[in-house]
């Protein structure tokens, strides 16, 4: 019984810290937005099982870098709350982390995606005509 209160109180301490995040992130905030919209957009366009394989690594990806970029910043901050440029400069790596993780999403949301997206717009306006 003691392992499952251990998993039980794991699950309720990551849980708090994804709702720490989207309430004190702005950057959180906005992924949540992405990650809705793209997820809604796949459904729109009925991606294949694989393209959403690719599709929800990449938004996991995301996530998870925006998780410990903010864990790294928050230790950092506890560490040396003062400008340091060590501490500025782990700060910068962790937060091109999450920049280099975004960037895949979007040319992976670009290569799925963007072909039916392409032909839909094209098609609305041919019959716009």
């Amino acid at each position: 019984m003691h392992k499952n209160k251990a998993f039980v109180q794991s699950i309720s301490n990551a849980t708090s810290g994804l709702r720490t995040l989207l309430k004190e992130e702005r950057n959180a905030r906005f992924h949540l937005l992405a990650t809705v919209c793209v997820i809604l957009v796949s459904i729109v366009f009925q991606i294949n099982r694989l393209e959403w394989l690719f599709i929800l690594s990449a938004i996991f990806l995301v996530w998870i870098a925006e998780a410990f970029n903010t864990s790294l910043e928050k230790l950092f901050d506890l560490v040396e709350p003062c400008k340091n440029k060590y501490v500025m400069a782990g700060k910068d790596l962790s937060a091109g982390g999450v920049l280099l993780s975004a960037l895949l999403s979007v040319i992976i949301g670009a290569i799925i995606l963007g072909p039916p997206i392409v032909k839909t717009i094209v098609s609305l306006l041919q019959n716009h005509k």
